[in-house]
Parts: structure tokens; C-alpha cells; sequence
């Protein structure tokens, strides 16, 4: 909802035509400049030339007169062309600076109209909140997998009876390591380009896995844990080669991790009950 209202409210105002300032002030301040500042105020006259068609079609949806709908709808999708094919170049002026420009602002936009838009006190306020909520969400994602590290791994395969003072040093270096592969991860995923994609993205690999294991421990009682693993490991592998060899659409990965975990481990506990009973 957030991202329509900060959308809106950039078709009917000035917006930059690139919202990485870092970049922009990298071409400023390059051989460039000249080309850059006139792909700047083209951009500005096209956009004014766009908001004015805007409100035409505004004007026309509150009269409800359809003939004038379409034809401002026209125009607006013309407008709109100009002001992207405008973008475009000053994107590959930016890329003919330096071809290692983070040529991808979709982060920054969010962000422009925080720091351009809100009062200061209101600013600080956001900011806060938004640490809040990282540092809340990081604490306890830390805090779960050192636990999970040290009494599913540590614990039952290195040092069963440690004392207290031992298990809570494991699960402070568990946190550290853990800690290191969320930064890593996170370096990585802004690499990505929308970081709501790519939080969608990495999840993507995992979820789908972690529901079926819960599904089958709800649904399928009979279904051992020793059956539920392998068919996780089976199933996660192919969810990285899907991803890799981009096999569908990231979001399906879920579905798919799901199904295969189900269904795999009913068939491994069907071979593991026929060993069994073969015995």
C-alpha cells in the first residue's frame, strides 16, 4: 500500500529522474556533466507534459465520460514512454561512465521520499522504528538458529553431557557464525535489486521445504523423522537446481518444496516399512 500512495504521489510531482544520489553526482561531476544536466530538463519538461495529461484523465474519470477516458489514457501512456525512454539514456550514460554503476534506484525511492518529503522530526521517528523492527526480527532469527545449532547438532553429536557454561559458549559462537552468514546473505541480496523480490527470492528456496516438514509432522503421523530429512535434503537440491537452471517462477518454488517433501517421504517410509518388514 505504502509503495502505490509514494507512486501516486510521484506521478503528480516532481520526481528526479534517477534517485541513487551517488550515482547521479558521480556523472555530475564526470565529462558527462553537459549530456547529463540536458537528459535532466528534458525529463522534467516530459514529465511536466505527463502530469498535465494526468489530470485531463483525472478531469475525465470524475465526469464519467469513457470517449474522454480513453483518449487521455492514450496520452498519458505516451507521456509516459517519453519520460522511460529519457530514463533510459541517462541510465546508459551512467553505465558509459562507469560501467560498474548500480544502475538499479528502485531501493532509493522509498527512501528519497522519506528524507525529501517528511518532516524532520518524523524522519527520525521512521528511522528508529525501522531499526526497531530489523534489530527485533535479526535477535530473534539469531537467537533460533544458535539454539537450534547447539541442542540439534552441538549437543546430540559432539558433547552430549556438557555443562551449562559450555552449551551457552557454543551458542555465543553459534550466534557469531550465524550472525557473519545473515551479513553475507544480506550483501547478497541487495545485489538482487528490489529487496522485497529478493527477500520473496531467497525465501523461496526454504519455505516451501519448512511447510511441508510441518504439514507432514501435523497430517501424516505415520510418516517417521528419518524419512522426513531425506526427503527435505531431495527436495531442497531440487529446489536450488529449479532456481539455477530458473526452471519457473521463484514464487512456485514454494509449491513445489512443499509437494516434494509430502510426497517423498511417503514413499521412503513405504520402502523403509517394507525393509522392515522384509526383516
Amino acid at each position: 500500500m505504502i509503495g502505490v500512495l509514494v507512486f501516486t504521489f510521484y506521478q503528480f510531482n516532481d520526481v528526479p529522474v534517477f534517485f541513487n544520489k551517488v550515482e547521479t553526482n558521480r556523472i555530475e561531476n564526470s565529462t558527462y556533466k553537459a549530456e547529463y544536466n540536458q537528459l535532466t530538463k528534458d525529463y522534467a519538461i516530459a514529465h511536466k507534459e505527463k502530469q498535465q495529461q494526468l489530470n485531463l484523465l483525472v478531469d475525465a474519470i470524475h465526469s464519467d465520460n469513457d470517449q474522454a477516458i480513453d483518449a487521455a489514457g492514450i496520452k498519458v501512456k505516451e507521456a509516459d514512454e517519453k519520460t522511460l525512454a529519457i530514463r533510459k539514456d541517462v541510465v546508459k550514460l551512467m553505465e558509459k561512465n562507469n560501467p560498474k554503476a548500480d544502475t538499479n534506484d528502485t531501493n532509493y525511492i522509498f527512501l528519497t521520499f522519506v528524507t525529501q518529503q517528511l518532516p524532520v522530526g518524523i524522519v527520525g521517528i521512521l528511522i528508529a522504528i525501522i531499526f526497531l523492527a530489523a534489530m527485533g526480527s535479526t535477535a530473534s532469527g539469531l537467537n533460533s538458529l544458535a539454539s537450534t545449532t547447539v541442542v540439534d547438532f552441538y549437543k546430540r553429536i559432539f558433547n552430549a553431557n556438557g555443562s551449562e557454561s559450555l552449551y551457552l559458549g557454543a551458542s555465543r559462537i553459534a550466534t557469531v557464525v550465524w550472525g557473519i552468514f545473515c551479513v553475507v546473505v544480506a550483501i547478497y541480496a541487495s545485489k538482487l535489486g528490489n529487496l522485497i523480490e529478493a527477500v520473496n527470492i531467497l525465501g523461496s528456496l526454504f519455505y516451501g521445504t519448512i511447510l511441508g516438514i510441518f504439514l507432514v509432522a501435523f497430517y501424516m503421523k505415520r510418516i517417521q523423522g528419518v524419512a522426513v530429512f531425506y526427503a527435505a535434503l531431495i527436495a531442497e537440491r531440487f529446489i536450488v537446481y529449479a532456481w539455477i537452471t530458473d526452471l519457473t517462477a521463484f514464487l512456485w518454488l514454494n509449491v513445489i518444496g512443499c509437494v516434494l517433501v509430502m510426497g517423498i517421504s511417503f514413499v521412503i517410509q513405504l520402502f523403509i516399512n517394507n525393509k522392515t518388514e522384509a526383516k
